[in-house]
């Protein structure tokens, strides 16, 4: 019987002296900032690559060689490596700055905001994307995540208890920045999900899947689009998250507030909301002056 495929951290963790202080560092650090699992994983997922590449943590990696290194990752052309770039450098900025090395950190490469507007798919695309997968869950999946706005991780934790159909509301619990929040539960939706849960009788979780505690995985919820994607006619370059795009945005067409929008999504600054506004086709008022509308001259 073969050996199990080692992953980065656990080479790592057996090949690099100390490595187990790394990990020790960023889980500490993570779990005392309220910071969630995935966060802690991607950092030391990082760390533990660059210290692979060199043998040897990244406290005794030279800043010639930090250089060359992150040089590298930037002139990738491709857009996977671009994320590793970026990924690499927030890695790192948050290890040195844990372990009391501030300046490292600040000489860290800075980052450019992305600008790009996300891509929002119509609702033509979107009857067509639920009625693409073969398996009924697979298409309530996916429905649900549009309908409610939701990350992949939410909908990986739903439970069968945060959602009452008699309140017609979804319960989502600490998701990003440790926050709760309720969503309005569609009544198409509640057809849906009524018809998946006397056909399938999931247990606990809203989705089972095959991780160790039983939940369907994000990356699993991933796969479900991907593969629905494939099997459709849509043409744009979209992925799992421009659900969430398109939720948020087809409700600010429908004429809800934005800052209802922002609390509906879980958003920390409305500064992350108003993108939305770029994107929503919302109708047109000519300019003019607040004047005329102040007094009804045909009374």
């Amino acid at each position: 019987m073969k050996n199990k495929r080692l992953t980065i951290v656990q080479s790592a963790l057996q090949t690099i002296d100390s490595f187990e202080q790394v990990f020790k560092v960023i889980k500490q650090n993570t779990v005392l900032q309220g910071k969630s699992l995935s966060t802690f994983n991607n950092y030391l997922r990082r760390i533990a690559i660059i210290s692979l590449h060199f043998e040897r943590l990244p406290q005794d990696i030279s800043d010639d060689e930090l250089k060359d290194f992150l040089t590298g990752l930037a002139l990738s052309s491709s857009s996977p490596s671009r994320s590793s770039f970026k990924h690499m450098v927030y890695g790192l900025r948050y290890y040195f700055r844990h372990i009391g090395q501030n300046n490292r950190a600040i000489n860290l490469p800075s980052l450019k905001r992305d600008t790009r507007l996300p891509v929002i798919l119509n609702r033509e695309e979107l009857r067509e994307l639920f009625i693409t997968p073969k398996l009924l869950k697979h298409r309530v999946m996916l429905a649900l995540i549009y309908s409610a706005g939701l990350r992949s991780s939410e909908v990986s934790k739903l439970k069968i208890a945060d959602v009452d159909f008699e309140r017609k509301t979804i319960h989502i619990r600490q998701s990003k920045y440790k926050k709760d929040r309720i969503v309005p539960l569609s009544d198409y939706m509640t057809i849906g999900l009524k018809k998946y849960l006397d056909l399938e009788h999931p247990y606990l979780w809203l989705f089972n899947g095959k991780d160790d505690d039983g939940r369907y995985s994000r990356s699993g919820v991933s796969w479900v689009m991907r593969e629905a994607l494939k099997e459709s006619n849509i043409q744009k370059q979209v992925n799992l998250h421009s659900l969430r795009h398109s939720y948020a945005t087809h409700l600010l067409e429908d004429g809800v507030n934005i800052v209802m929008i922002k609390e509906l999504l879980g958003h920390a600054t409305i500064a992350t909301t108003m993108i939305y506004l770029h994107v929503a086709q919302l109708p047109h008022t000519p300019p003019h002056s607040p004047l005329d509308t102040l007094y009804d001259f045909n009374r």
